[in-house]
This record gives structure tokens, sequence and C-alpha cells, in this order.
């Protein structure tokens, strides 16, 4: 586990104040709030790939194509 330091602003150092305030430490505030900030980020590229394969005629043609190939070997 790695040791990191930054240089904080007033800005910053509101934000962790509010993330602290109800006894987390700010070591924990901290980390939490880069695993919060790695998962909206994640999510946010997952959908705008899910938005750019939904634009994709191509694909979308495909995806149907298939769809249609596999509803007639499905047994249900």
């Amino acid at each position: 586990m790695a040791t990191y330091s930054i240089r904080s602003t007033a800005e910053v150092d509101h934000a962790l104040a509010l993330l602290t305030d109800e006894g987390q430490s700010r070591s924990a505030a901290i980390r939490q709030a880069i695993i919060e900030a790695a998962r909206t980020r994640r999510r946010a590229r997952l959908r705008a790939e899910a938005e750019r394969l939904r634009r994709d005629q191509a694909d979308v043609t495909a995806a149907r194509r298939l769809e249609s190939e596999l509803d007639h070997i499905c047994a249900w």
C-alpha cells in the first residue's frame, strides 16, 4: 500500500471537512472519494460506449440478425 501526498486548496479542505463531519478519518474519506470517483468514471465510460454502439447501425443490424438466428434454435 502506497502513501500519497497532495497540495490542498481551500476547496479541497472544505470538501474534506464535509466528508469527515460524521467522524470518518481523513484517510478513509479520501480513499472512499477516490474509489467513488473511479466508479463514476468507469460507469460514464461504459455509458458512452453503450451509446456509441447504439448509434452504430451496422452493429445494431448484426445484433438483430444474431438474435433472430438464436431465436430459431432456442428451446424455450
